[in-house]
């Protein structure tokens, strides 16, 4: 492989790891309002305000045992994991995209639905900010991609009409409107291919794994739909080309 390359993808996941430690961060501090910018990171039991070596992403802590330095209170497992997640994310989209601002925009699509994800499944509800952002990074990727401008438009209706029907006329008992929102953003992000293919793999994800849940777990009826469409729109984002064309092949 080549040694700039490796060397890409080792800066690729450094970002990650970094940028995982700020969606910690907003996984915690948007459901409560709080900001997410000026507001100095500190532990939540103490107050204790963390230095720079106590906000090394997975190091630190490991190196605290999981604990925080002034009064030892746990810290919850999320941060690394939240971290690491989001680093293997950045080299995985940097291996299967390549070196290109596509990849730049998807890993930064793929925190984003990190964020949501938690968030929608611990309250229900998809922050509408988190929707605006995906929504700046389509008009992005459309602009760059602008000879295929009209594949993007139809994306943004494609799945948000008929999902916005759907929950008009059940009064937002099967859907939710950040869902609609979601699919709208993405869809003018990845564009109505990859966006139906991206509905179709969160909608069979969400039965199958909300079934196991409630038969092993006894998790509730109700589900939040959120992480498993955005698991649909990651998979699409960097795999949906490949799957359309294995389809359209096998069909034909």
């Amino acid at each position: 492989m080549d040694p700039l390359y490796i060397l890409i993808l080792i800066i690729a996941l450094l970002y990650g790891l970094v940028i995982g430690s700020f969606l910690n961060v907003c996984i915690y501090r948007i459901p409560e309002g709080k900001t997410v910018v000026t507001e100095r990171s500190h532990c939540m039991k103490c107050g204790y305000q963390l230095s720079w070596y106590d906000m090394i992403p997975v190091v630190s802590w490991l190196a605290l045992r999981g604990r925080c330095r002034k009064c030892k209170a746990r810290i919850s497992a999320q941060y690394p994991l939240i971290e690491a997640a989001n680093g293997i994310l950045y080299v995985a989209v940097f291996l299967v995209c390549g070196v290109t601002w596509t990849s730049v925009i998807y890993c930064l699509l793929g925190s984003a639905l990190i964020v949501l994800s938690v968030i929608d499944f611990r309250t229900y509800e998809i922050p509408f900010g988190i929707n605006v952002f995906i929504l700046v990074l389509g008009l992005i990727h459309m602009v760059l991609d602008i000879h295929n401008w009209s594949d993007y438009v139809i994306g943004l209706l494609a799945v948000s009409v008929p999902l916005g029907i759907i929950l008009l006329v059940s009064k937002g008992r099967a859907i939710g409107g950040g869902d609609v929102k979601l699919m709208a953003a993405a869809g003018l992000l990845l564009g109505w291919e990859k966006i139906l293919l991206a509905l179709i793999i969160g909608c069979i994800a969400g039965s199958v794994i909300h079934i196991i849940r409630m038969k092993v777990a006894g998790a509730d009826r109700v589900l939040a739909m959120g992480p498993y469409l955005a698991l649909g729109i990651l998979l699409s984002a960097l795999w949906g080309g490949p799957l359309i064309s294995w389809y359209l092949t096998a069909m034909l």
